[in-house]
């Protein structure tokens, strides 16, 4: 079975956004970019909300080849690598009344799913091919996800910031399971690898 994945960046005190809905931009950093790069090349399909996907569909796809700039580190081989699997990935995209046009660069690599639909896609999903179903951003999504019982891990890249108000990463307490604990050189982030108690379980 496919495994699903999570995979955010948090505060320290465990916001997704602070109250004007920025995230901890502070904890981006090349630890950031290179795990995003990780979870990327092990997925075979990303799963994204709407919000998400037209944040990253409006900025990831020029990366790959803009000019080079030495001194702006969002055109690094890292984030340039980022870019060209975005554009490569299989991407199914949560909402009920989205239209891709043909024009959209990332028109011929995604699917439409509605809201409704999605825990069904996701359940057969699961069952059929080989690598993970990573998520990224899309908040409500996979809170969703979690309380059907159709989220396996949830990493946690968590951000040495404290932010003291905003949204929360959860919407209401699953079961976790501290699986791993990983840091990275040069940086103050930490990732939190957690397995999800299933609600059945």
């Amino acid at each position: 079975m496919r495994p699903v994945i999570v995979s955010n960046i948090v505060s320290l005190d465990g916001f997704y956004a602070d109250a004007a809905g920025n995230a901890p931009f502070a904890g981006m950093d090349r630890a950031f970019d290179a795990y995003n790069l990780e979870r990327l090349e092990q997925a075979t399909t990303v799963l994204l909300g709407r919000q998400t996907f037209a944040g990253f569909s409006s900025y990831w796809p020029r990366i790959a080849e803009a000019p080079s700039d030495p001194d702006d580190r969002a055109l690094d081989p890292t984030n340039r690598g980022i870019s060209r699997r975005y554009a490569a990935v299989p991407k199914v995209v949560v909402s009920d009344d989205l239209v891709l046009a043909d024009a959209h660069p990332w028109a011929s690599s995604t699917t439409v799913v509605s809201g409704r639909d999605v825990a069904a896609w996701l359940h057969h999903a699961r069952l059929e091919g080989l690598g993970e179903i990573v998520i990224f951003g899309s908040r409500l999504l996979w809170n969703s996800l979690v309380l059907q019982g159709l989220v396996d891990e949830v990493h946690l890249m968590v951000a040495p910031v404290v932010l003291g108000a905003g949204t929360p990463a959860f919407i209401a307490g699953p079961g976790l399971n501290l699986l791993a604990v990983r840091q990275f050189p040069g940086s103050d982030n930490v990732v939190l690898r957690y397995g999800v108690e299933k609600v059945n379980d």
